[in-house]
């Protein structure tokens, strides 16, 4: 029997990972108290209506505990006793007594963790229990069992969002934004069926969750930006346009076609934040670069601004300059007139002496070999003088090998021979050492060769 093939690292040896693993679900917190002190026989004697009463130690100090208690220590069974414990929360789910089933809702979470049969089913029923106690107990099972339990409470959810009783809704939303963290797959169908309805509420509820899996999700999510970008209430608009700057970072191209389209919304706050989109995206993108510029023609200061100082990451300096001028003949905003008027100087021409010498490129050194090669032929290098080997010193160089231009000789000097200039033209093959006579090495007449 072959073995399963397992793609391995080269170099390490190692497993190659090809898919992130997904994060752990999230945990039930198992609830503390006084009847985490009973034994399993006094549990099963409470529930099971032998006894009424159990004591215990607990705090250093004794105490009685009745059937709810025992109810809230069902959570801790495993193994074999879970189908006991199972039945046993089935059963005061349906109690006559308001205060058992709060107990059987509050420990109904960590129950379904082993075993859910039948659990999510009165879960639904309890959500509409004649006593509001059973209720609230009810919302914040949902609101527990939402993240871990997606597939059993869809239909549950999707109707508690929908509720008009404030706690209701408030544990509904209250879960699905737990989902945002285990399954955001989940979360993008809840949030799909929302953006449908007429309320302006849930709408900016579904589209406010969109910043919790922009980064988790895939194109569904852009399909969802894409929609509450074209909503017709503003605020869905500005809670969706949010999101850009987040998409940019992922998926540059989606979030330019949206920005794209949300630079000319009517509203100034939807536009602010498809430039903050700009801003981080890669602006080497063509269709980018092509945004930036017909934003610097923008109706909007803000927008035209935005765009102006985006323009010296895009363009060499002399395009630069040809598109500033071109602003600057139809700009009126002071602040941006100044901009571009940096923009548009040159300091190599129009800049202060100090300011043009410093775009003045410096010449390339002179390698130390050709220095030393031409030293030795007695030639100047630069405004540096000769550096000489023997025990005279080097004769100090005149007027004339400095600045070009010979002085009027003292009637001293012209009893003394010329000395020979400092400084000579020299040719290449002289700097290099070679010899430029060379003799002809003809044969001779009388000499033969075979």
């Amino acid at each position: 029997m072959s073995r399963e093939y397992i793609a391995r690292d080269p170099r390490t040896g190692l497993p190659i990972n090809v898919a992130k693993p997904r994060k752990a679900a999230q945990k039930v917190k198992t609830q503390t108290g006084p009847w985490v002190s009973l034994t399993d026989h006094d549990v099963f004697a409470l529930l099971n209506k032998e006894t009424d009463s159990a004591v215990i130690r607990w705090d250093s100090r004794s105490m009685t505990l009745s059937r709810i208690d025992a109810l809230r220590a069902l959570g801790r069974f495993h193994g074999a006793r879970i189908h006991q414990a199972h039945a046993l929360l089935l059963q005061y789910l349906e109690s006559d007594v308001a205060e058992e089933r709060v107990a059987a809702l509050d420990v109904l979470p960590e129950v379904a963790v082993l075993k859910s049969e039948e659990l999510f089913d009165w879960l639904s029923v309890l959500l509409d229990d004649s006593d509001v106690n059973v209720r609230k107990a009810a919302s914040r099972c949902l609101t527990a069992t939402s993240p871990i339990f997606p597939s059993g409470v869809h239909s549950i959810l999707a109707n508690e969002l929908r509720s008009t009783v404030r706690f209701r809704s408030d544990g509904a939303w209250a879960g699905l934004a737990g989902l945002c963290e285990t399954w955001p797959e989940v979360v993008v169908d809840h949030v799909d069926s929302l953006l449908l309805e007429e309320e302006v509420t849930l709408r900016k509820k579904a589209t406010a969750l969109l910043k919790r899996i922009v980064n988790k999700g895939d194109s569904a999510v852009w399909d969802l930006i894409s929609w509450s970008l074209n909503d017709a209430e503003v605020e869905v608009r500005r809670i969706a346009a949010k999101n850009l700057p987040a998409l940019a970072r992922k998926e540059s191209r989606m979030a330019t076609l949206f920005a794209e389209r949300a630079l000319v919304d009517s509203d100034s706050e939807v536009r602010l934040s498809a430039i903050k989109a700009v801003q981080v995206m890669d602006t080497d993108h063509g269709r980018a670069r092509e945004l930036v510029v017909r934003g610097t023609k923008s109706k909007d200061v803000k927008v035209r601004s935005a765009c102006i100082e985006l323009l010296p990451r895009l363009f060499g300096e002399d395009v630069l300059r040809t598109m500033a001028a071109e602003l600057l003949t139809s700009e009126t905003n002071e602040k941006i007139i100044a901009s571009l008027k940096e923009m548009v100087f040159d300091a190599s021409l129009e800049g202060t002496e100090a300011q043009k010498n410093a775009q003045l490129a410096p010449s390339a050194p002179v390698p130390a070999l050709d220095r030393e090669v031409a030293e030795a032929q007695g030639v100047r290098v630069g405004l540096e003088p000769i550096r000489s080997t023997d025990s005279e010193p080097s004769p100090k160089p005149g007027p004339a090998a400095i600045g070009g231009v010979a002085s009027p000789a003292s009637p001293q000097e012209d009893s003394k021979p010329a000395a020979a200039p400092v400084y000579r033209a020299v040719s290449q093959d002289e700097m290099m050492g070679y010899d430029d006579d060379f003799e002809d090495d003809e044969p001779d007449e009388d000499e033969d060769y075979f």
